[in-house]
């Protein structure tokens, strides 16, 4: 923020929004849901984001607070609306900000639509003289999202039977939209809750607002002095999730989207497609072969998860990056469905998360994996694109069996073992994945791997 994300880029890339609505919605009245989240002024860019749509007559449903990104795709559908505007960096760090564009399906916009945007944006800069507008108070109606939500998501999670089994839940709003979410659908059902940092401080205490097991330190530590069966924790935004045990210990997201498949479809009996990015765990695949499920693959974004979610394709998708997408639900990620269906499967099953995966590790083999970032250089660049046109038949002595090149380079093994490298799409670095048997062979995966490129 202040660099590249300002109030006038802000302002030119509204317009261009404004521009490729108009034209994709000849002659409809077309209306946005506007949203934002706690960091630093998200809501004046919000805000100024309006008065654009307002200026070039678009009705804006703006939220009344900040609210989780899964309440705006809600209303986005409720209402007909021809698009959702969230100002959000998600987890990224509390100096950036982002735009985040939501179609009329409430799903996030695939490649084609923002780079229509985008075409609207370099017309724009070709010759901008803009300044700002003031708000045309009849296209601008404040509304309440957290209601509508809440109300939405009741049905969908068993509370009877989380409250029956008597538990009692941490959670960690990580300063940001969960709060009076999370915790008040908790609250309501009248399942104990015991929660931290339920309140806005833009610079998120001092970290990124992500569920990383270093962010979630404070949450361990109420886990295990209130003795509480289950942490939850939430983004900035709420549409990603963390997970922690009844013993304090943080729960890889790999290892949630895995235990909670093989609970929909062994105990709910779910059947249908399942899908993955080719940076999420193989325990994906390894389920949905014992159950005799379609599998599908996708580049890293849930745009690509809720495409098929739309097209009816899948029950269940999931991504490393705690994106969660199931049948009957929102074609949007959502943290906190995420972590009240973990509550309901703790519940269900009786079983503390360690338990569990103990069984599930005795059911599909154990894997462990690993994830690193390293900094962004031209050279680096170079290397792996090089790589993608020209990969080796061998890393380290093990053949590679399979390569795929859908996002980044993707080397896979027998055994279920693969390593990825890859761009990041939100940071200036390069994301190095591998999953293996055992830590030995993963560590000598990463090594061997990040050498290509080192």
């Amino acid at each position: 923020m202040g660099e590249e994300f300002t109030f006038q880029n802000v302002r030119i890339v509204i317009q261009a929004v404004a521009n490729y609505l108009k034209k994709r919605f000849p002659g409809d009245r077309i209306s946005v849901i506007m949203n934002y989240d706690t960091r630093f002024l998200s809501e004046r860019f919000a805000l100024e984001g309006a008065k654009i749509f307002s200026h070039n007559q678009i009705h804006v449903f703006l939220s009344d607070r900040d609210a989780p990104s899964q309440a705006q795709a809600y209303q986005v559908i409720r209402r007909n609306a021809q698009a959702g505007i969230n100002f959000t960096a998600s987890f990224n760090p509390p100096e950036y900000n982002g735009l985040k564009f939501n179609t009329e399906t409430g799903a996030p916009a695939l490649p084609e639509e923002t780079d229509k945007i985008e075409e609207e944006i370099k017309l724009l800069m070709k010759d901008y003289s803009f300044c700002s507008y003031y708000p045309k108070v009849e296209f601008i109606e404040k509304i309440d999202l957290q209601h509508d939500y809440l109300s939405y998501i009741q049905d969908k999670i068993d509370f009877d039977l989380i409250r029956k089994s008597k538990i009692k839940i941490a959670v960690d709003l990580l300063y940001g939209t969960s709060r009076e979410y999370l915790d008040e659908i908790l609250e309501e059902n009248h399942i104990p809750v015991e929660e931290i940092h339920g309140y806005i401080d833009p610079y998120f205490g001092g970290i990124t607002p992500s569920c990383t097991e270093e962010n979630l330190g404070e949450l361990k530590t109420l886990v295990k002095e209130k003795k509480c069966h289950l942490g939850i924790a939430t983004d900035a935004d709420g549409d990603r999730f963390g997970i922690v045990d009844d013993k304090g210990n943080f729960i890889i997201q790999n290892l949630i989207l895995s235990l909670l498949l093989d609970y929909l479809v062994s105990k709910k009996n779910w059947r249908g497609g399942v899908a993955r990015s080719v940076a999420t765990t193989h325990l994906i695949d390894r389920i949905a072969r014992r159950y005799d499920l379609p599998l599908f693959k996708t580049p890293v974004g849930f745009k690509y998860l809720a495409d098929l979610f739309l097209k009816k394709k899948i029950i269940f998708g999931g991504e490393e990056s705690a994106c969660l997408a199931i049948k009957d639900h929102l074609p949007e990620k959502d943290g906190i469905m995420a972590g009240l269906l973990v509550a309901e499967m703790v519940a269900a099953l009786a079983k503390g998360l360690s338990e569990q995966i103990d069984d599930m590790f005795s059911k599909y083999g154990k894997r462990v994996g690993k994830q690193k970032s390293i900094p962004f250089k031209p050279e680096r660049e170079k290397k792996l694109r090089k790589l993608i046109k020209n990969p080796p038949s061998k890393l380290d002595g093990r053949k590679i069996i399979n390569i795929e090149t859908i996002d980044g380079i993707k080397f896979d093994f027998s055994d279920d073992d693969w390593f990825l490298l890859r761009f990041s799409g939100t940071e200036p670095i390069i994301r190095c994945y591998a999953e293996a048997g055992s830590k030995k062979e993963l560590e000598r995966l990463m090594r061997s791997g990040l050498e290509l490129v080192s």
